[in-house]
């Protein structure tokens, strides 16, 4: 199966590619069980309650090895087997196999009842769990704090917590975000063979995904702005595709990220088609690529958000702005720090500072200041104790196809 695997994978995570339904190692599950105890114990909690649904609220997947489908919620307590319901019965037979290390359960009918959460109040019952002494982690409802609250009244919210712990990554984790890095290199690789003048974009994102799914990447996003460079209409990439038809002469711009099991990269890069770029696109990107080098530079732990928006001082310098954010953290959320230039701030700066195994998404998104016009390049790289380092192999500049 390894030789079939986009040659992007680096060697040594072919056979962790190639895995049907791949695990962390009993080590790593440890040290994420000892790390949840810790972020417990400092907010008073004694019991843990994780909900999910539809792969949003990361914490289950963390914690079991199950991806949310629909609803799922666990059942947390250190030193105790956690316990998974999954809300759709159908569920439970995967959700079994792969939540190795929690007993797995239908969370019963949905008729509206909160069914599975019921079960996970009933069971925090059943270990004495006390009111004021429930942490919980996830997007719950009002409705779901209510009746949560009828049992153990206010809940301790977790996470502010959680995000902080999951900034910084393992060995492990890193290894799998390579791998979902390789799969949207893979799909760059797709863009420059197969773009071409007459496709839609409904057709360019079948190529990116195409690019990775037979090999069991799942898609994040891919982000298209098509536009003519000599009379633009587009400045960021579209959370959307359309049937609007790639033309000789567009700029195409992207945003892609595909995602290993959870773990992802992040790749951004703009495509000249079947034309040179005109004089306002090459400075653009010019821009682009020189705020991308400067903030690449200064990154290392210790690093201030300060410092991180003042090297990317080029793009004002030049003339341009930003629309996009210009930086942000990146696997197991959408995660800080945020930021924004100094023409298009993120509001105030946040009071952290870069630590080693944190990732980032360096993504200037450089436009006209009308907004007419822009660029975007750009991927995830990682805080090493040297600097930062990329998790990316597609090639950079201001492609042509």
């Amino acid at each position: 199966m390894t030789e079939t695997l986009p040659d992007r994978i680096p060697p040594a995570l072919r056979a962790l590619a190639a895995t049907s339904y791949p695990a962390f190692s009993a080590a790593e599950i440890a040290r994420r069980r000892a790390a949840i105890a810790a972020m417990m114990q400092q907010a008073g909690a004694s019991h843990l309650l994780s909900w999910g649904f539809n792969k949003q609220g990361t914490a289950t997947h963390y914690l079991t090895g199950w991806p949310t489908t629909s609803e799922a919620c666990v059942v947390h307590t250190p030193g105790d087997q956690d316990c998974l319901w999954v809300q759709y019965v159908n569920h439970e037979h995967l959700a079994a196999q792969m939540a190795k290390d929690a007993t797995v359960a239908w969370g019963g009918p949905v008729n509206g009842t909160d069914s599975t959460l019921r079960s996970a109040i009933a069971e925090l019952k059943r270990r004495g769990a006390t009111p004021g002494t429930i942490g919980v982690l996830g997007p719950l409802s009002w409705t779901q704090h209510e009746l949560l609250a009828e049992s153990f009244g206010r809940a301790i919210n977790l996470n502010p917590a959680y995000t902080r712990l999951r900034m910084i990554k393992s060995a492990e984790e890193l290894d799998w975000m390579r791998i979902g890095a390789a799969f949207c290199d893979s799909a760059i690789d797709a863009l420059l063979a197969k773009l071409r003048p007459g496709l839609t974009e409904h057709q360019l994102g079948s190529i990116v995904e195409e690019a990775f799914s037979p090999y069991g990447g799942n898609a994040g996003i891919h982000y298209f702005g098509a536009t003519p460079m000599a009379n633009p209409v587009s400045f960021v990439p579209a959370q959307f595709t359309s049937f609007r038809k790639v033309a000789a002469g567009d700029a195409v711009v992207t945003e892609i990220s595909a995602d290993f099991w959870g773990y992802g990269g992040q790749v951004l890069r703009s495509f000249a088609v079947a034309a040179e770029p005109t004089p306002m696109y090459r400075d653009l990107h010019t821009a682009a690529s020189a705020a991308f080098e400067a903030i690449f530079a200064v990154l290392r732990p210790g690093c201030t958000p300060a410092e991180i928006v003042a090297a990317a001082a080029v793009i004002e310098g030049s003339g341009f702005t930003i629309c996009d954010d210009l930086v942000h953290g990146y696997g197991g959320g959408y995660l800080p720090p945020v930021l924004g230039s100094a023409s298009r701030p993120n509001g105030p700066l946040p009071d952290i500072v870069l630590r080693e195994n944190m990732c980032l998404v360096i993504q200037p998104n450089v436009i006209t200041r009308d907004r007419r016009a822009g660029v975007q390049t750009g991927e995830c790289v990682v805080i090493t104790a040297d600097g930062a380092a990329p998790l990316h192999t597609a090639p950079r500049g201001f492609l042509r196809v």
